[in-house]
């Protein structure tokens, strides 16, 4: 051999883990105005940039099923010009100083944001205040909107795995929980909607009362409290603040809803049911529970499912937490000639961690992941505004991201069997293929998991 010698790769055994870095989480400082506006300054000073966002209490939980998309269209319009500017003036203004609104509206909140250099925060908190404080909802803003909306709508029921997590949704909650339907509404709402309505929401519940203005970056404090002070100080109204989200599941037993796509070559699947708030007391242990489970590339759906049966790509599970219980799921994509054996084998992983528990090397190595890629969704302005924002929807105290990491390391194997075992119900699992029902009603009756429905849509 010529050259550096070189030691040859032992691939009998994977390589050891290196030591987990460090990460602080930058101090986040409160400062409240005085109509209520709670505003939240963090100082990053790795690069000259800012990000600014609003957060208001205006998620599509908030409204009933014949207003479901009011939220996000209302939203959405923010960038259609206000008072003072068009809407293509608007984002010339924006695009003058290198940045663009960015407007996301959730099931509990509104975000407003905007990211720009820190030496154009001035400037870019002034058009983030006209968008917000001064929108106009113009008609034909609305209309255009809206057809993009309905557009969306029809594309989601043609994509399998868009219609698999809307049905899977609909499966599990009953008709008066708002989670049962898509977030961004249904076409029979959304075809009612127009500029009032918009209007009418944005007075409501556009409003600084539980609102909170988060600002990152590269920032002096007394300069950026100044800034909020003179462009949202005057912003005023009180808006209905929204309760609690009670869920009722669609069904008290497990059962099995088969959503019929005649000659579909592959089936969509997801097993799920109502999970816990985001407030939840055992948010620490599931996170770790949920990444032996399936929210690992390592986890025993991914070892089962994709390595040892080559059912699919890839399955995972989730918790969606949100104010009221969001649902827990797990998600894959399989051949239609083997959904019942996938079907059959995550229910089997599912069931055996809830009984026996995780073991010590499994929650190890997923404390470890959870801790290990916690700082690299905290890279930018942007990530750690959201982070902050998380903590004014939800009400978390101030340290909740800055003791994250210790907290995931305090999980043991029993607290996270406790958390799993507490928060799923096997019996009440609703079960949701969309795929040809001919090639895969007979093999899930064999199974025997519980009864067989095949719908056409819901």
């Amino acid at each position: 051999m010529t050259g550096r010698d070189v030691s040859p790769l032992d691939r009998s055994r994977p390589p050891e883990a290196g030591s987990v870095r460090s990460f602080e989480f930058p101090p986040i400082l409160p400062s409240d105005l005085p109509n209520g506006l709670q505003v939240r300054i963090a100082r990053m000073t790795r690069a000259p940039l800012v990000t600014m966002s609003v957060v208001m209490d205006a998620g599509e939980a908030v409204l009933p099923d014949r207003s479901a998309g009011l939220a996000v269209l209302a939203g959405e319009a923010l960038e259609g010009g206000s008072e003072n500017l068009s809407g293509l003036e608007l984002a010339d203004a924006l695009e003058g100083i290198g940045s663009g609104l960015s407007v996301r509206t959730g099931w509990d909140a509104t975000t407003v944001s905007l990211t720009c250099l820190a030496d154009r925060m001035e400037e870019g908190m002034s058009l983030l205040s006209e968008a917000l404080l001064r929108s106009t909802f113009p008609a034909e803003e609305i209309d255009r909107l809206r057809s993009q909306r309905l557009a969306a709508i029809r594309q989601r029921q043609m994509d399998p795995g868009s219609l698999a997590d809307d049905s899977a949704a609909h499966f599990v909650y009953a008709d008066s929980v708002p989670y049962h339907r898509p977030l961004g509404g249904k076409t029979e709402s959304l075809e009612t909607l127009d500029r009032e309505d918009a209007r009418s929401f944005a007075l409501d519940r556009f409003t600084p009362s539980g609102a909170g203005f988060v600002i990152v970056g590269d920032v002096e404090v007394s300069e950026a409290r100044t800034l909020i002070g003179g462009h949202f100080g005057e912003w005023a109204g009180k808006g209905t603040r929204a309760g609690d989200v009670s869920a009722e599941p669609r069904f008290g037993e497990r059962r099995v809803m088969v959503v019929d796509r005649p000659g579909a070559v592959q089936s969509e699947v997801r097993i799920g049911q109502i999970g816990v708030p985001r407030k939840t007391p055992f948010f620490f242990p599931l996170r770790v529970f949920n990444a032996v489970l399936g929210g690992a590339f390592t986890s025993r759906l991914m070892l089962n499912l994709r390595e040892k049966q080559g059912f699919t790509y890839g399955v995972r599970s989730r918790f969606s937490h949100r104010r009221g219980p969001g649902p827990f799921r797990i998600s894959m994509a399989v051949a239609t000639e083997v959904t019942a054996p996938a079907v059959r084998e995550a229910l089997t992983e599912l069931e055996g961690i809830l009984e026996t528990g995780p073991t010590e090397v499994e929650v190890e190595r997923a404390r470890d992941y959870i801790a290990g890629v916690f700082p690299l969704a905290l890279e930018t302005t942007g990530q750690v505004a959201a982070r902050i924002s998380e903590i004014q929807v939800y009400d978390l105290p101030l340290d909740f991201f800055s003791t994250y990491r210790d907290r995931i390391r305090e999980v043991t194997p029993s607290s996270a069997h406790e958390a799993g075992r507490a928060t799923i119900r096997p019996d009440q699992l609703a079960v949701v293929v969309v795929g040809d029902a001919e090639g895969v009603v007979g093999p899930l009756e064999e199974l025997g998991i519980g009864p067989v429905e095949v719908v056409s849509d819901h």
